[in-house]
């Protein structure tokens, strides 16, 4: 399915640019229009004012308004009228105290009373302000004509008309227009070099083609089987999806913390910061056999981090374990026949030679011999697991001319189904590295001791090789580490590590020692297991 395209970047940055300007003119006409609404309070206010004060003193109004009464006489009108033409206001009127109009520009104001609005004028204060008539508002000037004696004897008034909100916006028009216009101007420039500006550093994808890179990538990431890990140069946590996770035990908020702030294990963390040199390196992550591949990310010639993916063998581990044991048993085979075959050709030449009786005597003793080896294990091993991997293991011993020995104090109940595995495993780990480590010495001997202690059982392999060097006591259990020259494909130095990792499980544990020799000591613990 094909993700629509919506409006480009730039188109994107030029609307809101155009937002942005729509919402600035409307605030610039609000203030423009509050401004001039202010200003014509203010400046008009004072010419109403100063022509109501002109109207108050003038001795003609101070001498007829006393006894005038409306329509009576054309003095104070013509006062008035004079005035408001002067003047260039819009309204004037004369009233007495009892705010009766006597004289007005509006005949129909006439014996009306005056409108003062909130004016305190008749405390015998000047006051200039917007009044709300019978018609639209008007801004007014009220000054109290004084007598001889300054005896307030009424009311002196000039008003303006208050200005529309359309003859306002219309004087702010020119203004509006130059500001919309550079507006306009830098906000087209401003989109156009900002949306560049983003397309280079986003690649040249648009906003809906990163939306969709970023989903694709969530749902691939999260969606593989094999885990990945994602660090930036300051060795922190970019990216760690489910399975990665999983395998290495990390939070589910890791992402954005450092290694060293999280539960990892020193050589793992070696493995994910360091270079590998080669590909497929194994590692132990607890009780799992874990393969990675770290690969540095590189842009425009400087690192920026790394990738690794991390894949679970432990059931491959397993099924290497479990050919390894059918590759024991064809060599067990391989070297019963030969042995076999030797007896055979013993057996023919006796025969040719006529010698039947040493014919019948070679006999007896090659099946008495095979009789008592079986006999020895199988009376004190009573696992069969165990007792089958050490009789098949003393014909390999024998064809590499290394004498295997069952200790004669050793037994061994019957066990459970998982420890009979468990001491099968570590039995065959132990014994093939004493094979190894006593090859090439004189009348090389591994013996095996294998104790019942009830709660616990305890197998010892002892063998007379060169023993283990003291500074390698430990780290002959760590992962990857071997003593051993040839090295197979897949690594070598994990089997010491997952047999301490078995014994531990069943809530023991394997150590070494050197007394004259290696010697192995695995313990094991009866119905403790741990998944």
């Amino acid at each position: 399915m094909t993700r629509r395209r919506g409006m480009s970047l730039a188109g994107q940055y030029l609307l809101l640019q155009l937002l942005i300007v729509l919402a600035v003119l409307v605030a610039v006409v609000a203030i423009s229009l509050a401004q001039s609404a202010a200003t014509f309070e203010r400046v008009e206010g004072r010419r109403a004012l100063s022509a109501a004060e002109a109207l108050g003193s003038n001795p003609a109004v101070r001498e007829l308004l006393p006894t005038a009464e409306p329509r009576a006489g054309a003095a104070l009108p013509a006062v008035a009228e004079s005035v408001r033409t002067v003047s260039g206001s819009s309204h004037v009127a004369l009233a007495k105290m009892d705010r009766t109009v006597v004289a007005s520009s509006d005949p129909g104001l006439l014996g009306q009373p005056l409108e003062l609005g909130a004016s305190r004028v008749l405390e015998g204060r000047a006051w200039t302000g917007v009044v709300a008539g019978s018609g639209s508002a008007v801004l007014s000037a009220h000054v109290p004509v004084l007598d001889d004696t300054g005896k307030m004897i009424g009311i002196a008034s000039i008003s303006r008309d208050y200005p529309t909100t359309l003859e306002r916006l219309g004087d702010a028009i020119p203004n509006l227009v130059t500001y919309v216009g550079v507006a306009s101007v830098l906000g087209v420039a401003g989109s156009f070099l900002l949306s560049r500006r983003v397309k280079r550093q986003t690649l040249g994808m648009e906003p809906s083609e990163i939306t969709g890179l970023v989903e694709n990538r969530e749902a691939m990431l999260h969606g593989l089987k094999e885990g990945v890990v994602a660090l930036d140069p300051n060795e922190r946590i970019t990216v760690a999806n489910d399975s990665a996770r999983e395998l290495l035990g990390l939070p589910e908020d890791c992402v954005g913390k450092r290694l060293n702030s999280l539960p990892v294990d020193p050589a793992l963390k070696v493995v994910l910061t360091r270079d590998q040199p080669d590909p497929d390196q194994l590692v132990l992550v607890g009780e799992r056999l874990v393969v990675l591949n770290r690969v540095p990310i590189r842009s425009r010639g400087r690192e920026i981090g790394s990738v690794t993916t991390l894949r679970d063998r432990t059931e491959l581990s397993s099924l290497e374990r479990e050919l390894g044991a059918t590759r024991t048993a064809t060599d067990t085979l391989r070297a019963q026949a030969h042995e076999f075959a030797n007896q055979l050709h013993v057996i023919s030449g006796l025969i040719q030679i006529g010698d039947y009786d040493s014919v019948v005597q070679f006999v007896n003793g090659a099946t008495v011999d095979r009789t008592r080896l079986n006999d020895e294990v199988t009376a004190r091993i009573q696992d069969p697991a165990l007792a089958a991997l050490l009789i098949a293991k003393s014909s390999l011993a024998a064809e590499r001319n290394v004498t295997l020995q069952l200790d004669p104090a050793s037994a061994l109940a019957p066990v459970s189904d998982e420890l009979s595995r468990d001491l099968a495993t570590v039995a065959g780990n132990l014994v093939d590295n004493a094979f190894d480590a006593v090859s090439g010495v004189g009348q090389a001997t591994v013996r095996v001791l294998v104790k019942d202690g009830g709660d616990q059982v305890t197998l010892t392999v002892r063998d007379n090789g060169p023993g283990v060097p003291p500074e390698a006591v430990e780290d002959i259990f760590r992962q990857g580490f071997t003593t051993k020259a040839s090295v197979r494909e897949g690594g070598r130095g994990f089997g010491l590590a997952l047999s301490r990792v078995v014994c531990r499980r069943s809530g023991g544990d394997l150590t070494v020692d050197n007394d004259n020799g290696a010697v192995f000591t695995a313990r094991f613990t009866r119905g403790v297991h741990h998944d």
